[in-house]
């Protein structure tokens, strides 16, 4: 740890139980919530935290910043999962910017992340310009719709599902953490979901109101499970509704919270049930996959609006050989990649031989087919990026001829990564 206690250099440290309801206070001053913490969110909120994980610095026994990690599994290309170190909660003090704190958390929890066998980690970025510095680029990108209901074109008589013996169902929140997160669980190892990640107990619990507190904002959603022919659970929405009437008339906007299906059979359906709500004018999607089948999935494609279109979920490599092994690639080839690393965790000259039987990565001192910083990587390992396209952008050097565009062969893929979900 850098903890240091010289006059004027605050202390950086993982924290103690005493210390928990000011590091709270204080990563609400950053994100500038002026109302007070209560005991009730200090305990629920406590439970979510591993004090081994979570950082504070002190100046004169006040925090002042705060960052806090989480295991968390990421699913890549192919549907395996590696272990991740997520990044979150992270805030300085307007009157403590500019100091290194955030530089001194952020090479703390990473190099702790490295040696508990973390091979990546990932954030969700509030703000662009941030964590490229730390070796972070963004990987999964999302965007969000207004659906106009009443011009999207569906057959206003739609009565249920198109597969024969299929059913949609209103279901409780005991039955979303059982029947969701199970289901939850299976569309997440899908070989083309790279980029979801694990949603815990505690997920489904604050996500279904098993646990909340006062102030919280909790608002009770609707819950449905669609159901094939065999009885098996294969989609899931939640969503709330307001209640807005002009002239005797509705207008009511319909917002999805969660929405995920393990066949495409059951993703239609689902928006197609969504779409059809009485007295629904609007839907808001919420955040999906940029290659969402919406907005095609209309008749008339045109009744969605764009909201949002925005990076996401960022990451960056902490172990190059076990994150490139880890992930399934279309056809052979071999690549090496020379990276540099901005903290000097995962920097090195590495020898990618793929196939789509598997992969081997080690290190190597053969002459570098593409340079580029970790960031890169991070951008390209899930299949967002493009390798030509990075090297117009200035941010890749190819060292070898046609380098990048074997790049692109091995490691771009057929349906754009995403992440629903904040942590």
């Amino acid at each position: 740890m850098h903890a240091n206690s010289r006059p004027g250099i605050p202390e950086v440290r993982a924290l103690t139980e005493d210390d928990y309801p000011q590091w709270l206070r204080a990563l609400w001053t950053g994100f500038l919530r002026s109302e007070e913490v209560t005991e009730e969110e200090i305990r629920a909120r406590r439970g979510g935290a591993d004090l081994d994980r979570t950082l504070g610095a002190f100046d004169r026994g006040r925090c002042v910043a705060t960052f806090r990690t989480l295991p968390q599994r990421l699913t890549v290309p192919g549907g395996a999962a590696v272990a991740s170190c997520a990044v979150t909660n992270v805030t300085v003090s307007p009157t403590h910017r500019r100091r290194g704190l955030l530089t001194r958390m952020m090479t703390d929890a990473l190099a702790a992340g490295k040696e508990r066998g973390e091979v990546c980690s990932t954030l969700d970025s509030a703000e662009y310009p941030i964590y490229g510095r730390y070796g972070y680029g963004p990987a999964a990108w999302f965007t969000s719709w207004r659906v106009n209901a009443d011009r999207a074109g569906l057959d206003p008589r739609w009565s249920g599902p198109e597969e024969a013996g299929a059913r949609i169902d209103f279901a409780d929140g005991a039955e979303m953490r059982t029947e969701g997160a199970a289901l939850h669980e299976r569309v997440r190892a899908l070989p083309d979901r790279q980029g979801m990640i694990n949603r815990t107990e505690r997920w489904w619990k604050l996500h279904t109101g098993a646990l909340t507190w006062p102030g919280s904002g909790w608002k009770q959603p609707f819950h449905v499970l669609y159901r094939d022919a065999a009885g098996q659970v294969q989609g899931l929405a939640t969503y709330t509704a307001d209640d807005h009437w002009e002239g005797k008339a509705p207008y009511v906007n319909l917002h999805v919270r969660d929405l995920i299906a393990a066949t495409p059979a059951a993703e239609r359906a689902l928006w197609h049930y969504l779409l059809s709500v009485d007295w629904v004018s609007t839907v808001h999607t919420g955040r999906r996959a940029p290659d969402d089948l919406l907005p095609q999935l209309l008749p008339d494609a045109r009744a969605a609006r764009t909201d949002t279109h925005a990076d996401f979920l960022w990451l960056r490599p902490l172990d190059v050989p076990a994150l490139l092994r880890a992930r399934a690639y279309p056809v052979s080839g071999a690549l090496v990649l020379d990276l540099h690393d901005p903290v000097g965790l995962a920097g090195g000259r590495f020898l990618l031989e793929a196939t789509p039987e598997g992969a081997a990565c080690a290190p190597t001192t053969r002459s570098a087919d593409l340079s580029m910083d970790v960031g890169a990587l991070g951008s390209l390992y899930l299949g967002e990026a493009s390798a030509s396209r990075l090297r117009a952008l200035g941010r890749l050097a190819e060292e070898r001829p046609g380098a990048a565009a074997l790049a692109d062969v091995l490691l771009r893929t057929a349906r754009r990564p995403w992440c629903p979900d904040e942590f």
